[in-house]
Formats: structure tokens, C-alpha cells, sequence
């Protein structure tokens, strides 16, 4: 496994090494000591898959508050997403800013998004199928969110001609700055390596 730092560094792209021959190919897409050991030493508690029908959809930009914090482990398993992580820990040199990486089938590379940043993708190819390993279960009562077009933010969607296609809920989210304190980098609650 090769892991990125990327320009947030807590935010970390992960490439599994692919194994193939004219039968196709095999990979290790996660193994807990590695993890543990290159990452974060965390455990996961649940997988999820989310299918996409149209280009262009936007899931997001969601996060679970304490407790109930999350850590999320993204990857493809059909078509491509443009993969966004938020930081949201106060007292962060880097709160506020984000970073983004092209998720797809051909490159497998996932990404590592650990408590403390809201979390999103838009999706580039109709049909596409996204997995990630969650650090607690879901909590509706814990869930949050940031506003996925917040000005602030400057995030590139990369929507090209497509129309967004979000959830009701994600176009009332609040903008980061009316977002309460939720995470403060080094709360344990917002864990961080």
C-alpha cells in the first residue's frame, strides 16, 4: 500500500498495490495491521455503498459530530467521483481548506477522510457505485453538514454541462461560517493522527 499525504495532511490517499496477469488482476483493497500501522489506528465498524445514477450528482458535504464522529474510508467500485474533504477542526492551520482527488476503478486509489472534515464527491460517469468502511455507525441524531456550493469553500466540482443532482437536505445545509465548533484539533472526539 502506498499512502499520499495530501495538502491537508490528516487527509491521506491511499493506493493499494494491484496484482495482474491476462486474467485480470488481484488487490489487498484493505488490511487492518497496514492501516493501523500507515494511517490511523482506528477501528472500522461498517461498510456502506451508495449508488449514483446520474453524472453530476452531488452527495454531501456531511460529517457525524461527537460522539458519533466518523472516519471514512472512500473507494470506487464502478465509474468515477471527484472525492472532497472539508477541514473543519478549529484551531487547524488548515480549517476551512480543502483537498480532492479523482476516485475511479482504473487508478484505485480510496481515500482516507478522518473525523474532523465534512465529506463529499460528485459523481464524473453515470452508474457509479462508491463503498467506504465508516468508524461508527450512523447516528441520525448526530448527523451534520456543510452547504456543498458554499462560496467560501471554492470547491471545483467539476460538474462540466451537468446539472447537480443533490438531496433536499444538502441544499439547506449550513455555510462553514455559521457552523457551530463542532471538532478542535486534538479533541479526541475529532481524532487526528
Amino acid at each position: 500500500m502506498i499512502v499520499e499525504t495530501l495538502p491537508v495532511p490528516a487527509v491521506m490517499l491511499i493506493r493499494p498495490k494491484r496484482f495482474g496477469d491476462a486474467r485480470g488482476y488481484f488487490v489487498e483493497t484493505f488490511n487492518a495491521a497496514l492501516f493501523r500501522d500507515k494511517v490511523a489506528a482506528l477501528d472500522f465498524v461498517q461498510d456502506n455503498e451508495a449508488l449514483s445514477a446520474a453524472a453530476g450528482t452531488v452527495r454531501g458535504l456531511h460529517f457525524q459530530k461527537p460522539p458519533k464522529a466518523q472516519g471514512k474510508l472512500v473507494r470506487v467500485v464502478k465509474g468515477a467521483v471527484l472525492d472532497v474533504a472539508v477541514d473543519i477542526r478549529h484551531g487547524s492551520p488548515t480549517f476551512g481548506q480543502h483537498v480532492s482527488a479523482r476516485l475511479d476503478v482504473e487508478g484505485g486509489a480510496q481515500l482516507w477522510v478522518p473525523p474532523g472534515f465534512a465529506h463529499g464527491y460528485c459523481t464524473l460517469e453515470p452508474d457509479t457505485i462508491v463503498v467506504y468502511k465508516v468508524t461508527d455507525s450512523y447516528s441520525p441524531a448526530d448527523d451534520g453538514g456543510v452547504l456543498w456550493n458554499d462560496p467560501s469553500l471554492a470547491i471545483d466540482w467539476q460538474l462540466g454541462s451537468n446539472t447537480p443532482v443533490l438531496a433536499d437536505k444538502d441544499t439547506k445545509l449550513p455555510r462553514l461560517a455559521d457552523l457551530p465548533a463542532i471538532f478542535t484539533l486534538g479533541d479526541e472526539s475529532g481524532a487526528v493522527r
